[in-house]
């Protein structure tokens, strides 16, 4: 059975939940709200998870099964339970989706890779070091640059401004309709919706 493990990045606590370095986590709720989970259960590999299972595939029958996960360790360490939970499900790193905030893409664009360097995120080297490579899928939820000289690493532990919170249902939104295309037609296809200037 075609099984994926779909992790959603973030820090743990009600401290860091609105935080921008938190969207993958919401994306990842995002998706368990849609299928039926709603809520994630803990797990012995350090992270909340869920079973559903996403997207259609074409003649409408569901799409493949997935564990989505959260992992509660903090982003810094996001290696250790990922590792852990495709071990644990018997899973190859290239059946690992990973959705992440992204500097280097303007607020509210959605772009999917596989691979690649990790460009000073955190989680993404704490996964890769552990994991032994960067073969794996990336979602990657953009964020926009900080304003003017402010720490990259102050802006993305900030909350969302309150213009940004009015739109961030929608990307949120598109970035769990990009795992779904993902995981049900391909990187190509869905690099080719998701890229194109028309989104």
């Amino acid at each position: 059975m075609d099984s994926w493990l779909v992790v959603g990045l973030g820090n743990p606590g009600p401290r860091y939940a609105g935080n921008r370095h938190n969207v993958g986590a919401m994306v990842v709720d995002e998706l368990a709200g849609r299928h039926g989970g709603g809520r994630l259960k803990s797990h012995k590999a350090r992270a909340g998870v869920a079973e559903a299972r996403l997207g259609v595939l074409p003649g409408g029958a569901p799409g493949p099964r997935a564990v989505l996960a959260v992992p509660s360790s903090y982003m810094n360490e996001s290696g250790g339970p990922v590792k852990a939970l495709l071990q644990f499900y018997g899973l190859a790193a290239d059946r690992l989706v990973v959705i992440h905030d992204e500097l280097d893409i303007p607020a509210g664009a959605v772009k999917l890779k596989q691979g690649g360097g990790e460009g000073g995120h955190n989680g993404l080297r704490s996964i890769s070091s552990a994991l032994g490579t960067r073969d794996y899928l990336r979602v990657r939820v953009g964020i926009g640059r900080p304003p003017g000289r402010m720490d990259p690493a102050d802006f993305v532990l900030r909350d969302f401004s309150a213009a940004e919170r009015k739109d961030l249902p929608f990307l949120v939104g598109d970035a769990a309709d990009a795992v779904e295309q993902l995981v049900t037609e391909g990187l190509l296809a869905a690099q080719q919706r998701w890229h194109s200037p028309a989104v």
